[in-house]
């Protein structure tokens, strides 16, 4: 439930705040008061477009701030979960959304005190609120829209049968794909397969080994001044030792390691304590030396004592060489690319009986798919019929009597050039993203007229009835949404607006219901009634959001009924509709109660 709202430099809007009551709501004002920014307020915190056209003159950027709680939803688990998501916090269960529009386009988002992307408040306001005008009534003449409320209405036989088309939709569409690229391409897969093998003949035949590149350059640099190099080592490892690593002795002055021991025993055997200290760190570098010459024997053994080794060397580095230059800049890529050769070599498959077996696999997923599309065709249809009498019945309350409502589910044959065709019950259809079906809405308008598409037979005010009836439906089956209307009554009347306000009110026995509204029958039926203000200054229109008492509701009413707001004719009749409404109410609380 939407609690509280704040609106900031949006439209004729400078700054106004409301508190929002559980029931209805109804928003009433003169025109070009600022009614339709309330409206789209909820819009921007419903993650809507921004346009930053609607920004108030002379201000930086708009800013919409709402409080919603979550305390008898339906949907509140999957609120919090998203809000969860986005490292947001809830407050004693209410969560705030904002949304700010800078005159530059930019937009930002924050749910429940962090961050997020508009798409964020998308998903949270997503189960929380609906927000319908009169671009909605004209969306609900698509048959997208229509086929997404049939769906919606059928609940969850239809959404796991669509769930199931669409995954086997998913592979076959694959399938197919792969199909048609080995049918059209069998020649350049051919000649791929042969190059693949041959590469990776010539890989294999090397048999190269990672980083063994580097490694073989290294011995090469090695093994090219293998003498110097040796003598080198011998001369220290002699004078660590006194002995070279052949064994012979060289000559001249004795070995460090020996020098290193007889320093060492003059300085400990001192009766000075600082020379005493120095024999420590004699023993360090005794050790050191020790190590030194260890290593130095290692290198000495691992140098080559074989004179051709240099040439297998130079051998195998023009071998490398071969590879490094076709494949990829080192050995190590070489491999990598012998890798990913394999997985693709593995995937060709230009053999008759691998293109059999394919078919075989499309003709496969077909029939799981037409089986798919049938069974969703029949959830559809299952629901159809109901969906036609409960929103036929709620027209009939809506001062619609002689009018009803059929929901037709018929298949979407498959159009000439379509490229993905199924055949379900020996006929070709179009296999959509949703389905094979075609869903559309018809209206009866009176006893005895034929059934027409809503888009040819409603006029404006009997599509509004239409979509208020749909509502109530759909909504049936949920509790604590926050429903908006915007001028849902346009093109209505006399009635034909009492039946409106009253079933306004029956939806606001289970939901928030929030109405933008010009005329007196319905705001008479609000729980709470919220006037837009306009005032007039140099240069500029201010709004104000103001909740009205019981008096000033009678005021407002008597304006809407004729501008009489201050004739004792208009408030006695202002009086009486309001006195209608509310026993009408208390009727109604007592028949929800008794359900």
């Amino acid at each position: 439930m939407l609690e509280e709202i704040r609106i900031s430099s949006l439209g004729v809007i400078e700054r106004a705040a409301a508190e929002f009551a559980p029931g209805l709501t109804v928003l009433t004002g003169e025109t070009g008061a600022g009614k339709t920014m309330v409206v789209t307020s909820l819009h921007l915190l419903a993650g809507a477009r921004a346009d930053p056209g609607r920004i108030r003159a002379g201000a930086d950027k708009a800013v919409v701030e709402g409080r919603f709680s979550l305390d008898g939803a339906s949907s509140a688990g999957q609120v919090r979960d998203v809000v969860d998501g986005a490292g947001g916090e809830l407050d004693d269960d209410a969560v705030i959304a904002v949304r700010s529009v800078a005159a530059d386009g930019r937009s930002r988002a924050y749910l429940g005190g962090r961050s997020v992307p508009v798409g964020t408040l998308s998903e949270f306001a997503g189960p929380l609120l609906t927000v319908h005008g009169q671009n909605d009534q004209l969306r609900l003449l698509k048959p997208e829209r229509q086929r997404d409320l049939l769906d919606a209405f059928a609940g969850a036989p239809a959404q796991k049968a669509l769930r199931k088309y669409q995954a086997v939709r998913e592979e076959w569409l694959a399938a197919r794909a792969e199909l048609a690229d080995r049918t059209t391409r069998s020649r350049e897969l051919a000649l791929e397969q042969d190059h693949l093998t041959a590469s990776l003949a010539e890989i294999d035949g090397v048999s190269p080994l990672a980083g063994e590149d580097t490694e073989t350059i290294e011995r090469i640099k090695r093994l090219s001044d293998l003498d110097s190099l040796r003598e080198a080592a011998d001369t220290s490892y002699a004078a660590l030792t006194g002995a070279g690593y052949g064994g012979e002795a060289p000559d001249g002055a004795g070995a460090v390691l020996d020098l290193l021991g007889t320093v060492r025993a003059a300085l400990s055997g001192s009766d000075d304590a600082a020379l005493r200290s120095l024999s420590e760190r004699v023993d360090e570098a005794a050790t050191v030396a020790g190590d030194i010459a260890t290593e130095l024997g290692s290198y000495l053994s691992d140098l080559p004592s074989d004179p051709s080794e240099l040439e297998s060397l130079l051998l195998r580095q023009s071998e490398l060489k071969t590879l490094t230059r076709k494949y990829a800049p080192d050995i190590d890529g070489v491999i990598a690319w012998a890798d990913e050769a394999r997985e693709r070599l593995a995937g060709i498959d230009t053999s008759a009986e691998g293109l059999a077996a394919l078919q075989s696999r499309v003709a496969e997923l077909e029939e799981s798919l037409a089986a798919a599309a049938s069974a969703l065709t029949a959830a559809r249809a299952k629901a159809a019929g109901a969906l036609g009498k409960k929103v036929t019945g709620e027209l009939r309350k809506l001062a619609m009597g002689g009018a009803s409502i059929t929901v037709d589910v018929s298949p979407e044959a498959a159009g000439d050039g379509e490229p993905n065709p199924v055949t379900v019950d020996g006929a070709p259809r179009r296999a959509g993203a949703h389905g094979t079906d075609a869903v559309e809405f018809r209206l009866v308008a009176h006893d005895g007229a034929n059934p027409l598409p809503i888009g040819k037979s409603a006029s404006g005010g009997e599509l509004s009835r239409v979509m208020l009836a749909l509502e109530v439906v759909l909504a049936a089956t949920e509790q604590g949404l926050t429903m908006v209307f915007d001028e849902v009554d346009a093109g209505v009347g006399g009635k034909a607006a009492v039946e409106i306000g009253r079933r306004l009110a029956a939806l606001a026995q289970r939901h928030q219901v929030i109405v933008v509204t010009h005329l007196p029958q319905v705001a008479a039926f609000a729980d709470t009634h919220l006037t837009v203000g306009k005032q007039t200054g140099k240069g500029s229109v201010t709004s104000t959001l103001t909740a009205l008492s019981r008096e000033e509701r009678i005021a407002e009413l008597a304006r809407m009924l004729a501008g009489l707001g201050d004739s004792d004719t208009g408030r006695a009749h202002a009086e009486e509709l309001l006195e209608a409404a509310d026993s009408d109410k208390v009727t109604q609380t007592g028949a929800h109660a008794g359900t």
